[in-house]
């Protein structure tokens, strides 16, 4: 028999086995404790006796031999119940509070939650948030909880973009105008508006044509039709129809070429403005914060509007749309023009931007630069002139839309935090830089979400890949958006909140979360201290109304 090794610094157990261990069993124990006990065992001719193992733990390592025992199933559960009331706490909208009135309301949100979840996990196939947006658009409209989205209150949308804001269907009502002219090629998809008293001159060889002489020659629905797919990406294949990221942004790009010069027409440019703040509003959105690049705009006397009087025209259209809508809080803008330029360029930008800050201080808000990131130059190139602009110009830079990790692109997630940003634009690439997700919680630098855009323009096809997912479920500051709704023929914001509520955020976020994004949406606003009060009190007012018509809802659902 093998004598035990024992001194007064190791504790000593016994293992008493009825039956003795064969040589393998021996030689497995060995080695599962060789390296933090000394083993004494009887010999194996013994086997039929009663075999004792004597170990001395290690005064280091604890011993395996010494780990805790699994949890019974009673403590299992317990330890099961807790941790998901500790996940749960941490949830975007988990801080929250509900009123008697708004628990009736959530009991009906999360029925209709519910049973579109257990359906989509029943069949994945029928799940709207894991399809491509163009093949979910009137599926989404016709479900019971798009119905109540449409009318929720939603606070606003902080991002979005100046000639993408309103419906196509109001787009091609557009081309109905008089003195509307089309110049386009027979080899190629290339289309020019252009408003004139007279003719233009030809471009490149090609004549100008009224649009009402080719809608009359041709007939107005199948014209229409035409005129309709220049300013939208929506088709019913797009997995087949946009091969890749760059290509579908050489088209998006495109749309923003073609639908200029109908906008910038001095009239048009004002009426397409009020027309987007009217159709927010519609669809819940008491306040627009919008990026844009100021394109000249003209009349039909041949006059160039530039920078300041464009600005002027949005304060004016502004004015008229608030007064005729008090529960309206307000628009601001960001000046956001193209980063593929060169310096020179850029430090007139920066001139720009001073020079509209100075005389609209509180509807020019702050900067940013726009494009497809991968494309474009990072935000290291213009971190000196940045920086030298004065403190009352707040930065709201894209970032970090992108898949790559460790370029330049995901690095302007970087960079942005750096130079201050008071917000991100996407942030898409935001989970491959811990240290930004450090920065955003500790600075409150809201990431500005926008699900259906990212992928329209090829970032994700599931959004319940989304990442904004992880910041939802750790409550980082997030609002969501919409970015360019008329390019993907979506509603203002709803359809996107539709998108963040069923595909992005868990099944167990409720009304809470809905609540939360409003409130975060005018919290991380360009708005002032006295304006974001006056903004949560109409917020609130019209959100303490929506909970009563949810409620009165309560028969259509069997509840």
């Amino acid at each position: 028999m093998l004598i035990p090794k024992l001194n007064d610094k190791m504790a000593c157990f016994k293992q008493i086995y009825s039956k003795g261990p064969t040589l393998a069993q021996l030689a497995i124990a060995w080695l599962a404790i060789s390296s933090h006990v000394e083993c004494a065992v009887a010999s194996p001719h013994y086997r039929n006796n009663i075999y004792v193992i004597y170990a001395t733990a290690a005064a280091e390592p604890e011993s395996e031999t010494n780990m805790p025992d699994r949890p019974s199933f009673d403590e299992y559960k317990v330890s099961r119940s807790m941790f998901f009331q500790d996940e749960n706490s941490r949830a975007l909208g988990s801080k929250l509070k509900l009123n008697e009135r708004e628990l009736l309301a959530n009991e009906i949100f999360q029925l209709v939650k519910k049973r579109d979840m257990d359906n989509g996990f029943a069949d994945p196939r029928k799940f709207a948030p894991a399809k491509h947006i163009f093949k979910a658009l009137d599926e989404i409209k016709k479900s019971d909880m798009f119905y109540l989205l449409k009318a929720m209150p939603k606070g606003g949308v902080l991002h979005a973009h100046d000639t993408a804001l309103t419906s196509t269907d109001y787009v091609v009502s557009l081309t109905y105008l008089p003195n509307l002219w089309i110049c386009s090629s027979p080899d190629s998809n290339d289309v020019a508006f252009k408003f004139a008293r007279t003719q233009p001159e030809p471009t490149d060889g090609l004549e100008w044509t009224l649009v009402a002489d080719q809608r009359a020659k041709r007939g107005a629905d199948d014209y229409d039709a035409e005129i309709r797919k220049l300013f939208t990406l929506y088709t019913p294949n797009p997995e087949i129809e946009y091969k890749d990221i760059n290509h579908v942004w050489e088209c998006f790009i495109g749309i923003f070429i073609k639908i200029t010069p109908l906008l910038t027409y001095v009239p048009v440019w004002k009426a397409y403005y009020k027309q987007a703040l009217k159709e927010f509003y519609e669809d819940g959105v008491q306040y627009l914060e919008f990026r844009g690049t100021l394109p000249d705009l003209y009349d039909l006397d041949g006059k160039i509007y530039k920078n300041a009087e464009v600005v002027e025209v949005y304060v004016e259209a502004l004015e008229e749309f608030r007064a005729e809508n008090p529960g309206f809080i307000g628009s601001k803008f960001v000046y956001a023009p193209t980063r593929k330029v060169d310096d020179a360029t850029f430090a007139e930008y920066m001139r720009i931007v001073v020079d509209l800050k100075a005389k609209y201080p509180n509807f020019v808000v702050g900067f940013d630069i726009v494009s497809q990131e991968d494309a474009g130059r990072p935000l290291i190139d213009f971190a000196e002139p940045l920086l030298n602009l004065p403190n009352d110009i707040n930065f709201y830079f894209h970032a970090g839309e992108t898949n790559w990790n460790g370029m330049s692109t995901d690095e302007n997630l970087i960079d942005a935090v750096l130079l201050g940003t008071k917000r991100i634009g996407h942030g898409y690439a935001i989970l491959k830089h811990p240290k930004v997700l450090e920065a955003i919680r500790k600075k409150s630098i809201a990431i500005e979400l926008n699900p259906i855009s990212n992928q329209v323009l090829k970032l994700v096809d599931d959004n319940r890949n989304h990442p904004g997912g992880y910041l939802f479920a750790d409550d980082y500051p997030v609002v969501v958006s919409s970015d360019d709704p008329s390019f993907w023929e979506a509603t203002p914001l709803t359809h996107d909140f539709y998108i963040a509520f069923l595909g992005i955020a868990s099944a167990h976020a409720d009304l809470r979360t809905l609540k939360q994004l409003a409130i975060n949406s005018l919290e991380y606003s360009s708005l002032n201290f006295a304006e974001k009060r006056a903004a949560m009190k109409k917020w609130e007012e019209k959100w303490n109304l929506y909970i009563e018509w949810v409620i009165s809802q309560k028969s259509k659902y069997n509840l």
